[in-house]
């Protein structure tokens, strides 16, 4: 992967570089995602106001309360300036405004989906490890395959398969929801019982994309001519691996980690579609359904915002890591 020079040789000019770039494209995806939304069928009246017939006069004033009688052009001016306050609108379909709304669907989202991608990357990377350790043996190809069977499973199959087995026919597991109606022990047991299949279906479908990504990053960076020397010098091969083979095959490895951790909405909606879980991903849905312009725009938000964190974030490992991209000369 090559990456644009950065100006400067110091992390700071390394951050300043990649926020410089992060405004205008958090801007063009506000912009888009706003005019994507209001090019969306139907309209939000019929979803607010349901089938029941209710005269015009009260449907129009409706309509001018929420600023929908207003061109879209204007529109998008008042929703870009109170954006600018910290005001994301109002949600007409769950009746309370956007930010605390998602802030408190987020937290949800986050407690299913942040310790199942720490277990992926934490498995990817030891299974990249084994690969190297038992390369050409049997327990190598069963590795392999079993990271092929989590990449290429859907995650609303595969969840659906744990449902059938562990709920519906052992009984060990609830299917649905984070916490039950009326608790019957700790609550962190409880959690943890409904994280189980939800977290377990996260867990292998990222932890398979990190192990394919680290078996082929660290096989290509133990061949370097940096290793045999090493070698030849007599250091272990364990301290091989961890001084040399691991810093120099991380690159890739960090970048598919913040890639899941930039795009954990995306994996969000399937996953809590099929196990009910009281997140973003089932207010994304629920919102789609009901036309609530606001939520929608809010959820675009939070996820352009945490694509763009989650680069940044990338890049800066990307200068701790090796130093050439922090001095502008990885690429050249």
């Amino acid at each position: 992967m090559k990456l644009l020079p950065v100006v400067g040789d110091d992390m700071g000019s390394l951050l300043i570089n990649r926020l410089t770039w992060a405004v205008p494209v958090v801007l063009v995806i506000l912009v888009f995602n706003f005019l994507l939304t209001r090019m969306a069928p139907g309209d939000p009246m019929t979803a607010i106001i349901g089938e029941y017939p209710a005269p015009a006069a009260y449907v129009e004033q409706l309509r001018i309360s929420l600023g929908l009688d207003q061109p879209i052009w204007r529109q998008l001016l008042i929703y870009l300036w109170n954006l600018l306050q910290g005001d994301l609108g109002y949600s007409f379909a769950n009746r309370q405004a956007v930010l605390p709304l998602i802030l408190n669907k987020s937290v949800n989202t986050l407690l299913l989906m942040a310790p199942g991608l720490v277990m992926a990357s934490i498995m990817g990377i030891v299974i990249g490890r084994l690969s190297l350790l038992l390369k050409g043996k049997f327990m190598d190809s069963t590795l392999t395959a079993i990271s092929l069977f989590g990449f290429s499973v859907p995650v609303f199959w595969f969840g659906q398969i744990l449902i059938i087995v562990f709920a519906v026919k052992l009984q060990w597991l609830p299917a649905q929801g984070m916490l039950p109606l009326r608790p019957a022990g700790p609550i962190f047991f409880e959690f943890l019982s409904h994280w189980a299949l939800p977290g377990l279906t996260v867990t292998i479908f990222y932890a398979a994309i990190v192990a394919r990504v680290a078996k082929a990053s660290l096989k290509e960076a133990v061949t370097g001519d940096y290793i045999v020397t090493a070698l030849a010098k007599g250091s272990s091969k364990r301290r091989v691996f961890w001084r040399h083979v691991l810093p120099n095959g991380l690159i890739p490895i960090v970048s598919v980690i913040g890639y899941n951790f930039g795009l954990v909405l995306t994996g969000a909606i399937l996953v809590e579609s099929v196990f009910a879980w009281p997140g973003l991903g089932n207010l994304f849905m629920s919102s789609i359904i009901s036309r609530d312009y606001p939520t929608l725009q809010g959820i675009f938000i939070l996820a352009a915002v945490s694509v763009v964190v989650a680069n940044i974030v990338t890049d800066i490992l990307y200068g701790v890591i090796d130093p050439r991209v922090r001095h502008g000369s990885y690429g050249k």
